[in-house]
């Protein structure tokens, strides 16, 4: 009933709190589906994983700035958030709540989002399981491989086409 990536999306916003494996998934999703529509609900969904990493990090800039985009998604598609099981009202409400801990610049705590479908939740539960995790456990605070995990990963196949590029590029300047 829900695309796979967006249950995964959620078993891993609820089970290890991985916001930037959130991230990738929804966004390559949203590239496949609704690519260069920059209002798409999952832009806003994104949006909300990486500001909640921005957050846990102590970037209280980056978060202000991501949330304050996801919200706007997010009230720009509130019918669609409904038919991705989500209690919108909810939502946005736990989004402005969110905006004021980062404006005062308090620190991460691990959120839910609320989710209304009780199909839904069951994919998500069963799927957590699967994937060995506990739903809706709290932030590991001492896992830097999530918490930094934008700085610790292994970029090696995107420097490499990025060079790739500029070579090419440079070959068709001569």
């Amino acid at each position: 009933m829900y695309p796979k990536e967006y249950v995964d999306y959620l078993v891993h916003f609820h089970g290890d709190r991985d916001y930037f494996e959130c991230h990738e998934i929804l966004e390559d999703y949203w590239k496949q589906t609704d690519s260069g529509n920059k209002e798409s609900i999952w832009v806003g969904l994104i949006l909300i994983a990486v500001s909640a990493y921005h957050h846990r990090r102590r970037n209280f800039s980056g978060a202000k700035r991501t949330l304050e985009k996801a919200i706007k998604a997010c009230e720009l598609g509130r019918a669609s958030l409904s038919k991705l099981g989500l209690d919108e009202a909810t939502l946005l409400a736990l989004l402005h709540e969110r905006q004021v801990m980062i404006d005062m610049k308090q620190l991460y705590t691990s959120f839910s989002l609320p989710i209304h479908d009780s199909a839904l939740l069951n994919e998500c539960l069963k799927t957590c399981m699967q994937y060995g995790l506990k739903w809706n456990t709290e932030s590991d605070l001492s896992n830097d491989l999530i918490i930094h995990r934008h700085t610790l990963r292994d970029r090696s196949g995107v420097i490499a086409e990025r060079n790739r590029r500029l070579q090419s590029k440079k070959a068709t300047d001569c």
